[in-house]
This record gives structure tokens, sequence and C-alpha cells, in this order.
């Protein structure tokens, strides 16, 4: 028999200073089986390993750290992506395809959302493999939920230009879409641009729209600010340019 693909998330704090209990924001279950496997697809193996360091201190792992499989997601992958079919991972289940369960983790939150591992659930399903989705924190998902925008109609755009005039375009382009539809349009920006993203926002959006900003999710200083652009430049920043963030603009 074939084994199964789990999609193990992982918790939004990889990364940062703050570090909360594993099972503060992962579910029993999702540890628990986190904890019962061994063959791992993962973005960075050392950043798993510390990830299943946190999963032993709660339910023992079947095997210890040094014996799991981890194998990592070539650097081709992070650098332009894998959900636009153009990358072969058939290669890497083959410890699944020998009978053994697996996991796919990213470095936070859901694997294949946001982040690499669309080409490993693909050919997942190409094989024959079962795919089973473990719950655990989404931060697209959270923010989106936070926001107070149309929760029934949205996008994610993934990342705008880094280029100042292509970025302002873009906001741009992505305001009409959520004004004349009424779609929120969701985004990330890499940490440390995330201040420049903020000023390009402010200046370019109308005072009538409204932004949305949650910093550093699940954390013990999270900031979830929504307002309307016209309050926005009364507000101080409501975000360091160093944590994770996720941006949605709406009427």
């Amino acid at each position: 028999m074939k084994g199964r693909l789990y999609l193990v998330p992982a918790p939004l704090d990889f990364g940062c200073a703050q570090s909360a209990a594993l099972q503060t924001t992962m579910p029993m279950g999702t540890i628990t089986v986190a904890a019962s496997l061994a063959h791992w697809v993962c973005e960075n193996a050392k950043s798993a390993r510390a990830y299943l360091k946190r999963v032993n201190e709660v339910v023992p792992l079947c095997q210890p750290i040094q014996a799991q499989s981890l194998v990592e997601l070539p650097r081709e992958v992070h650098k332009k992506g894998d959900h636009n079919g153009n990358f072969d991972a058939r290669a890497l289940l083959k410890p699944a395809l020998d009978g053994h369960n697996m996991g796919l983790l990213s470095e936070a939150g859901m694997p294949a959302v946001a982040d690499p591992g669309a080409s490993v659930v693909r050919a997942a399903h190409e094989l024959g493999i079962r795919v089973v989705p473990l719950v655990g924190p989404v931060s697209l998902l959270l923010a989106l939920a936070a926001s107070g925008l149309n929760g029934q109609n949205f996008a994610f755009v993934g990342y705008l230009p880094q280029n100042p005039q292509e970025r302002v375009q873009r906001i741009r382009e992505l305001e009409a879409l959520a004004l004349k539809s009424g779609q929120t349009q969701l985004f990330i920006e890499t940490p440390y641009r995330n201040l420049a993203m903020l000023q390009s926002l402010l200046n370019t959006l109308q005072h009538n729209t409204r932004l949305a900003i949650s910093c550093g999710l699940t954390l013990a200083g999270a900031s979830i600010t929504s307002d309307n652009i016209k309050n926005w430049k009364h507000l101080p920043a409501p975000l360091d340019n160093a944590t994770p963030a996720v941006f949605a603009i709406g009427r």
C-alpha cells in the first residue's frame, strides 16, 4: 500500500523572537500526526528540525530527529515558485510509494498556500498518493477574518512589484478591482520592506479605501489595524519592518 502525504502546518512564529508553546496554536491532532512521521519534504531542513524539536516536547517523535529523513525543495522552487507546473516533484515522494507516510512542511503556516509545495501535492495526486491536509494556522485567512473586509469574495495576489513605479501601478489596479467588484485584495511583503509598502499604500490609495494590516499573527505582540486611508494617515505605524504582515484592501 502507498503511504499518505500529510500537509502539516507550522506555527507562524518561525524566525520570530516570541515563541509560544506549540499547542497554543497547533491542534493536538496535528501535533500527534507530525510526531508519527519520519519522512519529510520541507523548505529548510534546519527549520524543520527546530519544528520537530518543538513537536517532541509535546508528543514523542516516532524516531529521533537525527534519524528523520528531511528532503529540501530545490532552491529554484523558492526563487520562482512551483505553482505553475514547472517542477516535477514525483521523485521526492518515493518513500510514500514504498508505503511510508510523509509530511510536507513549509517555513510557517500551511504548505502550498503562499508558500512552496504545490508541486509536491500535484505529484502526489498524479501518483495516486492520498493527500491529507491537517488543521493549523493560515495567516491569510486569519488576516482576512480580522480585517472587516469582504470575506465572501477575495483574492490573494502574492507579492507586489519591488520597483516603486510598478508597485504604485499595481496598487491602483488592485484598488480599482476592489472598489468596483467588492473583492478584497490580499497580498504580502518580504520582511524589511513592510514600511516601504505601507508608505506606497498611503500615498496611492484613495481616502475612502479601506486598508487592513495584520502583523505578527498568533504572536503575543500581534497587531491588527483596519481603517480607511484618510484615518490611516493619522495613525502611528502599526508594524515594524521585520515581522511578517498581511495587507488587505477593499471597501
